[in-house]
């Protein structure tokens, strides 16, 4: 792996490497979104909204904790144009080490805190230390999986991650069928946390070292330091948010919160991350050659609102018929207007995470923090107001209202690269709105509920695929066709 450190990948590489690596990404996760989106349905099957919302504030606060344990060296070491060195390598790991055990103490430290605040029992305070114990197993990847990605070798890197989804996914379901209440996360996480460090240096190998270069570490925080304030910004919107929702709408309101957003940000998780993976080395190394970089963005917007727009909108249209399937289901009938919200939420979310993606990418640090500073501020001005006032559907209504601003990011990351938005989104929205019409009024009057929606999903989608190849059939298919080859000489 020595080699690849200094290995400087060209422009022809970066392209090829990018189409493989969001193919081989969605390609090869298929399998694990699968059983992922099965493991989150028989979840909310076993589980009351109370577990959830129990869940939902344990690991926001873990995930509070983790930021402070990494100060953005590993982005700072996939961004830089230079070539990267044992140096900075041994660096980056001595410090994350170093901030890893010290905020593992911490967290030990506060639990008693939050058992009174919230009323925990030992089940839950246990999976605050599984938690915390996992994110410790996670910073110990942080290396091989930098060298992956600075090579966009994501063929590679996936494969940790599927065996991780896997454990985890199979194991809680099978806890949770066995009554076994919050301790299904807390055994699934141990598990998939071990499992993921083991995976991570058998594909990429890398001998751990402790050298400590001030010098490196003054270089790479440059680029860090205002990267991570982005991400302690992004945690102050969101983890600590859900920790103070927690005290203001219960575990149970919560939990119907978490429900709506978990199941909205399914097609994120499943596309977008895929392509954000991807597209933020690949951008950072089209830095200098912005009419590539242009056709990049315009790509990557495309796909995502071609892949995420119709199934929001269909998702939204025939949920109030999902939660009548399995009569155990209809407990969520009460968190149906907070899903359309964070449905509406999460298309937004497609545009606006690509900008401040590319933004990074472009070393524009310091105009994501702005953007992020923007959303925390209406974040805490809006959600608790409407929270106190219309309950967690306030909250999932504030947030369709704060993704609005979107336009902003839009319009920051054009003064950088000058995309042409509506291209990329027209065409994929205009299909959509025929997929949205089919849904709403075509509801056959069919004895079985299955069946019917089964029917009503394929006829949507068939409209959606017919009215998408009239729009832009022959480029979308000249991309298809492109990415295939380079997938199939690169494999």
């Amino acid at each position: 792996m020595d080699e690849d450190i200094s290995l400087e990948v060209d422009l022809g590489i970066v392209k090829k490497r990018s189409f493989v690596g969001v193919l081989a990404l969605t390609s090869r996760t298929f399998l694990v979104q699968v059983i992922s989106f099965a493991s989150t349905f028989f979840l909310t099957v076993f589980l009351d909204p109370r577990v959830f919302g129990i869940y939902g504030i344990v690991s926001a606060s873990i995930a509070i904790f983790r930021n402070f344990s990494d100060i953005g060296l590993a982005a700072a070491l996939i961004q830089k144009k230079e070539q990267i060195t044992k140096e900075d390598l041994e660096t980056t790991f001595v410090v994350q080490q170093t901030l890893a055990i010290i905020l593992f103490a911490v967290i030990f430290g506060v639990s008693p805190l939050l058992k009174r605040i919230y009323g925990f029992d030992h089940s839950a305070i246990f999976l605050l230390y599984a938690l915390a114990f996992s994110f410790f197993l996670s910073s110990l990847k942080t290396i091989p999986s930098v060298l992956l990605e600075r090579t966009l070798r994501f063929n590679l890197l996936i494969i940790p991650q599927l065996l991780e989804t896997v454990v985890y996914s199979v194991l809680v379901v099978i806890f949770a069928w066995r009554g076994m209440g919050i301790n299904s996360f807390s055994y699934s996480v141990l598990a998939q946390g071990i499992v993921g460090l083991i995976a991570m240096y058998i594909i990429s190998p890398w001998k751990p070292g402790f050298t400590f270069s001030r010098q490196s570490l003054k270089k790479l925080l440059k680029f860090g330091v205002p990267y991570q304030a982005n991400t302690f910004v992004a945690m102050a919107k969101d983890d600590l948010m859900t920790v103070f929702l927690g005290k203001i709408i219960g575990t149970t309101g919560l939990g119907y919160l978490l429900w709506a957003k978990k199941w909205a940000e399914q097609p994120l998780r499943f596309f977008m991350d895929n392509v954000l993976k991807v597209t933020f080395p690949a951008f950072s190394r089209m830095q200098e050659d912005k009419k590539e970089l242009k056709k990049a963005v315009e790509k990557s917007v495309f796909f995502l609102a071609f892949l995420t727009f119709p199934i929001l909108l269909g998702f939204s249209l025939i949920a109030s018929d999902l939660v009548k399937i399995i009569p155990r289901w209809t407990k969520w009938q009460p968190a149906l207007l907070a899903l359309y919200f964070y449905c509406f939420n999460s298309a937004w979310a497609t545009i606006s995470t690509t900008m401040t993606n590319l933004l990074n990418a472009l070393g524009k640090i310091k105009t994501t923090f702005k953007l992020m500073l923007m959303w925390l501020v209406l974040t805490w001005v809006l959600m608790p107001i409407l929270g106190v006032k219309l309950g967690y559907n306030g909250i999932a209504l504030s947030a369709a209202l704060i993704s609005v601003s979107s336009v902003v990011a839009v319009y920051c990351a054009k003064k950088n690269v000058d995309f042409d938005l509506p291209r990329s989104i027209g065409k994929p929205l205009i299909a959509s709105f025929f997929l949205g019409i089919i849904l709403f009024f075509f509801k056959p009057f069919i004895f079985n509920l299955w069946f019917s929606i089964g029917l009503r999903v394929l006829v949507g989608g068939a409209v959606y695929l017919f009215i998408s190849y009239v729009l832009v059939g022959k480029e979308l298919v000249n991309d298809l066709s492109k990415i295939y080859h380079e997938f199939r000489k690169n494999k």
